[in-house]
């Protein structure tokens, strides 16, 4: 149980919590543990004087009444359940839940995929709203926010102005950096599936994030390169709130594994060329090798979108690059950019170019990404689930308050998380409202008969900081 607020300093907490297990039956009708009728469980912890009447709201519907007794000064849990009908209460019709997420620009493809997810969800939950008498379904209203942040901000508020008060996205930190203040100011419930900056971890706010953030992910990179014995590393990054976030933690890492930063290069979001910073790169490993560093103990950690694709093409000029090892990020991890192009599939798979994102491995979690795979042809990566699993959480924590209201919803989103199991597992949210742990799958781009494709290499382990090869 967690505190939300304080009435006085007598009263210690006041939650709601309802138990959820879904996701498990993806592909067939889902199969959440709350159906009609639903229970409740509110707990109410207080320091009393007296005997006294303690009244507690936990729902449309589902007021309770509790009397303690107890010695002054003595605190007492009160603790009860509640039996309220599905469907009883204040929602009836299309309720909205917005969708601002990139279907253009440098995260396009994971956008897509998301979009598919979240359909795939709202048509679950609607079936399920369905067969358990509920008076109300999700409407979804997707909007192209092409990664950029101010355009995310724009399709918030257009969103808004027609009544959402619940959104998932923005994909990238940029974008939820962006458009956090309105959302704070507009009671508005957020829930990025994938943005993950540490800059961005802030307790109480309306932003929930799905992903751990990047003081996990940061340390894969200097694992890897320790593991396979090199000596330096060289970052390259996107800079913006995400990339700058994510390359600060892979230096620290890395200086506190032994492993020497050579070379820092950082280039604008906005850039699409990138014949420069690729000339300074291979410049920088030159160098090293002159200077007698082996190219085997070399690599190169590279933090960007679907624009890394440009990278890497310039990359394939230079010999010495190709000589050396290359690391990814969540940002290209499964990008079906990265192999429309010959000539970077290639290149990526010479190079063994890893990419970690955080993801379980749940029977639900293999389930969902066939179901995305079937309607969009490519495997989706694991922030999709993210948005699978933020819908059916959403879907739950409306038929708790019964109530379309930003507040009234975000006041008990992380208790509805707390105790839900979905397709991307147990997600655990941390103070700051963001997911506080996950183990993270390792994928490469290989070669096979029909030319290039993503595989699942490996796995890394946050506990014990262990990368295990498949």
């Amino acid at each position: 149980m967690r505190g939300r607020s304080g009435v006085s300093t007598a009263v210690a907490v006041a939650a709601v919590i309802v138990a959820i297990l879904i996701g498990v039956g993806i592909g067939i009708a889902a199969a959440p543990s709350i159906v009609a009728p639903a229970t409740v469980t509110s707990t109410v912890e207080k320091t009393v004087e007296k005997t006294e009447t303690v009244t507690t709201t936990v729902g449309a519907g589902a007021t309770v009444t509790v009397t303690s007794t107890a010695s002054v000064g003595e605190t007492v849990t009160s603790t009860v359940t509640k039996t309220v009908a599905a469907g009883a209460g204040g929602l009836t019709g299309e309720i909205p839940i917005g969708a601002i997420i990139p279907l253009t620009g440098v995260l396009a493809s994971f956008g897509q995929n998301n979009k598919v997810a979240a359909e795939i969800a709202v048509e679950e939950v609607n079936e399920f709203l369905e067969e358990i008498g509920a008076g109300w379904r999700l409407k979804l209203y997707v909007e192209d926010t092409e990664t950029k942040p101010s355009v995310a901000l724009e399709k918030l508020m257009a969103l808004h102005s027609k009544g959402v008060k619940v959104v998932i996205g923005p994909m990238a930190s940029s974008g939820v950096k962006a458009i956090k203040e309105y959302a704070d100011s507009n009671k508005i419930l957020v829930i990025s599936p994938s943005s993950t900056s540490p800059a961005l971890a802030i307790p109480d706010d309306y932003i929930f994030r799905f992903p751990p953030t990047d003081e996990l992910q940061g340390k894969i990179a200097p694992r890897f390169a320790k593991d396979t014995g090199a000596t330096h590393i060289i970052v390259v990054w996107r800079g913006d709130a995400w990339g700058d976030c994510l390359a600060d933690v892979v230096k620290k890492r890395a200086a506190e594994l032994g492993i020497e930063v050579a070379k820092e290069i950082r280039y604008a979001p906005e850039a699409t060329e990138f014949s420069a910073e690729v000339a300074t790169l291979a410049s920088a490993v030159d160098n090293l090798v002159s200077s007698g560093v082996s190219p085997d103990k070399i690599v190169v950690v590279v933090i960007g979108f679907e624009e890394v694709r440009a990278i890497l093409l310039d990359a394939t000029e230079y010999d010495v690059l190709w000589r050396v090892k290359w690391f990814g990020s969540d940002g290209t991890a499964l990008s079906s950019k990265l192999i429309e192009d010959p000539k970077v599939a290639e290149f990526s798979a010479a190079v063994r170019f890893v990419n970690p994102i955080a993801g379980s491995e749940t029977k639900g979690f293999w389930r969902l990404v066939e179901k995305v795979k079937e309607r969009i042809g490519r495997i989706p990566e694991s922030y999709s689930v993210n948005t699978y699993d933020a819908i059916w959480i959403v879907a739950h924590a409306l038929l708790i308050t019964d109530r379309y209201d930003g507040e009234a919803l975000k006041n008990i989103f992380m208790d509805v998380v707390d105790q839900y199991y979905g397709a991307n597992g147990h997600i655990v949210l941390n103070e700051a409202g963001d997911r506080a742990y996950a183990n993270y799958l390792l994928w490469e781009i290989v070669k096979t008969d029909g030319g290039y494709e993503w595989k699942l290499t490996g796995r890394y382990d946050y506990e014990t900081d262990v990368v295990k090869w498949s």
